[in-house]
This record gives structure tokens, C-alpha cells and sequence, in this order.
């Protein structure tokens, strides 16, 4: 008589298959295949594995038999099958991806299933499968931004420079307006986060006016100056520049990150940065906000803060603005740069030799 293969499983095999046997994402299949398994670790005959789980002895036996030699592979992955080689649809797929990143419908910026089905006479479930395997999302876009700035390179190295080292008795700041943020009420009020349902609000809203946030993060201990004003002229530029002449200690050198707004150029602003020598100014390229730590800061204050609040008034904005400051600074955290120049450098030359190369299709076209 044959004697079923022997199962022996070590702690880390037993909590994967266990995984793999309850886990709510497994395959059906897959969760089947691992409790045969689990069962034949406890000893069981394969005929005993067959009436637990309902199936025949000699699928029982097969997967068994497909762990002992494979191990996890074994049960993870079918085995080939036979039969013709699938010529056509595999002509339709290409056809597919081609139609998908050349072409685009008459009426349309892009292909959907549906459309895409019907221009080449196939179903949609065909197209999702070619497309999912292609990893191609056509109702997806990214936006992007390469800058033109001449100077990128040298700017570059700068801000990235005083991120990654910054100068011994000296503090690094990151300073920008927000500008335009907005007091809005909803028309009605919503309804609450309970069990089994999200939070509601009002698609629509009531305009009560808008701030402007000047806020600057130092790089080191984190700790936020912020302010809110009326306008984002040069004359609130120096408003703020002055409150954080108070707000430091005064025998430091200040290196501040800001972009390339004109405000941050006006020559009265340049006056006041010549008659205080302690700070020092440090723009970004333009078209790069990404380069500068306070936009990451105010993302996190419009995500946690501003998207979701009711404000009747702009002193209801500002007091919640406030408040969010005092909240961060009662445990001031800063952000930890980690990209160094060059990958930065290497990842703009790749976007920009695509791009170039696009341009040029285009034209032959």
C-alpha cells in the first residue's frame, strides 16, 4: 500500500499556511491547498483530509505531494498547462496595449473598457484583463512639472546642501505663504463617523473669506513660527521676516528656503535682509515647491486641519490655524530629508530625455 508523504513544518511555515488558510484576500483555491496541507502536518491520511474538507483523497494527495517537493512555490503557482498556444489573443492584446498608449478615441482624452472594447469588437472583460496584466491605467494621470530654471543645478545643491549639512551655529528655516485659504461653512451640517458609515458633508459651501498663512519650520528642532495677515505683499513678507527676527535666538546666523515669488525679491525686501547681515536667503529653482520642507507641512495642515472644518468666519479660520500651530509646537517635529542631489539630478535627466524623445515622435508624426 502507498504511503502518503510525510509533512513536517517548522513556526514560520505553520503561521504562513495558517495565513494563507483564513486570510480574507487569499484565493479560494490557494486557502484550500494550505489547509490540506496544515492537515497532513497533524498526521492525517489523505483520505481523512478528502471528508474534512469535502474533496477526493487524490487531490488531497496531490497537493500534499506538491508541498513535500516544492515547498510554498508548490501550492502558490499551477503547473503549466497544455494545449495550443493562444495566437490570437495574443494578437488582440497587443492590439490592445498598442490602441491603449498610441491611439486615442475620436471623443475622448482616453480609452475606457467599454470604448476600447467596441473599437476593436472583443468584450470589456478582455480589456481589463490585458490592461491589469499591463499594469495600465488609462483614467489615471499624474501631474508633473520639469523647471526651466538655468540656475536648477546650483540651487539645487544649495537647498539640498544645507538639508543634508547644515552650518554650525546657524538655524535653517523654511519659509512660505499660504495663501488663499479659505473660510468655508457647509450649507448643512453633516452627519457623523459611526460603525459601518463615514463621515458626511455638504458637497456645497459658503464663502466667509480668506488668510494667508506665513509660516516657516525650523529644520533641526522642528518648531513652527506662523502668522496670519489680510495679504501676501512685500509689506506682510516683512512683517513676517521681522517676527522671526524676534522669535530666534539673536546671535544665530538664519539660512531661510523660499521660492522664487516676487515678493521675496521686492527691493525693500532686499533692503531690510542688507540692514540685518544674520539672515541669508536661499531660493529654490522654480517650478520646484517640492524642493522646500514647508510645503510638507502645510499639507499635513490642510489634510488634519482645513479640508474637512466649518468656519463661520475668517477669526474661526485663523483660531484653528493657531491652534493646530500651538498643537505642533507643544511636540515640535521636524522632516528628515533623505534624497541626496545627485539621484535628484539622475531622475530630472531621465524625465527630461523622455520627454525630449516624445516631442520628437510627435513632430514625425
Amino acid at each position: 500500500m502507498r504511503k502518503a508523504k510525510e509533512i513536517i513544518l517548522n513556526g514560520e511555515q505553520r503561521q504562513e499556511l495558517e495565513r494563507l488558510a483564513h486570510g480574507r484576500r487569499t484565493e479560494v483555491r490557494v486557502a484550500q491547498r494550505a489547509r490540506i496541507v496544515l492537515l497532513a502536518a497533524e498526521g492525517r491520511r489523505n483520505d481523512e483530509i478528502g471528508n474534512a474538507l469535502g474533496i477526493d483523497r487524490c487531490k488531497a494527495g496531490r497537493w500534499r505531494d506538491r508541498y513535500a517537493v516544492a515547498g510554498l512555490s508548490g501550492i502558490l503557482q499551477d503547473r503549466p498547462r497544455g494545449g495550443r498556444k493562444p495566437v490570437e489573443r495574443e494578437k488582440l492584446a497587443a492590439k490592445i496595449i498598442r490602441k491603449t498608449t498610441q491611439e486615442k478615441p475620436k471623443n475622448a482624452t482616453h480609452w475606457s473598457t467599454r470604448s476600447l472594447a467596441h473599437e476593436l469588437g472583443t468584450n470589456r472583460s478582455m480589456v481589463h484583463r490585458v490592461w491589469r496584466a499591463a499594469g495600465l491605467k488609462p483614467h489615471r494621470v499624474k501631474t508633473f512639472k520639469l523647471s526651466n530654471d538655468p540656475q536648477f543645478v546650483e540651487k539645487l545643491l544649495d537647498v539640498v546642501g544645507l538639508y543634508l549639512d547644515p552650518p554650525e551655529h546657524a538655524l535653517v528655516l523654511c519659509a512660505d505663504e499660504k495663501s488663499q485659504i479659505q473660510a468655508l461653512n457647509r450649507t448643512q451640517p453633516g452627519l457623523p463617523l459611526k460603525k459601518g458609515r463615514c463621515g458626511t458633508m455638504t458637497h456645497d459651501y459658503k464663502r466667509n473669506g480668506t488668510t494667508t498663512l506665513f509660516a516657516a519650520i525650523e529644520l533641526a528642532a522642528g518648531k513652527l513660527i506662523g502668522t496670519c495677515m489680510d495679504k501676501h505683499r512685500h509689506q506682510e513678507w516683512l512683517k513676517f521676516l521681522r517676527l522671526i527676527d524676534r522669535e530666534t535666538p539673536p546671535d544665530l546666523d538664519l539660512h531661510l528656503i523660499v521660492d522664487n515669488y516676487q515678493t521675496h525679491k521686492h527691493p525693500k525686501v532686499k533692503k531690510w535682509m542688507d540692514r540685518h547681515p544674520r539672515f541669508h536667503v536661499h531660493f529654490t529653482p522654480t517650478s520646484s515647491s517640492w524642493l522646500n520642507l514647508i510645503e510638507r507641512w502645510f499639507r499635513d495642515l490642510t489634510d488634519k486641519r482645513i479640508r474637512r472644518g466649518v468656519f463661520t468666519s475668517v477669526a474661526d479660520l485663523i483660531e484653528a490655524i493657531t491652534s493646530y500651530i500651538d498643537g505642533h509646537n507643544a511636540d515640535p517635529k521636524s522632516f528628515t530629508w533623505t534624497a541626496n542631489a545627485e539621484d535628484i539630478l539622475a531622475k530630472v535627466e531621465r524625465a527630461r530625455a523622455v520627454l525630449i524623445s516624445n516631442k520628437q515622435n510627435e513632430t514625425l508624426h
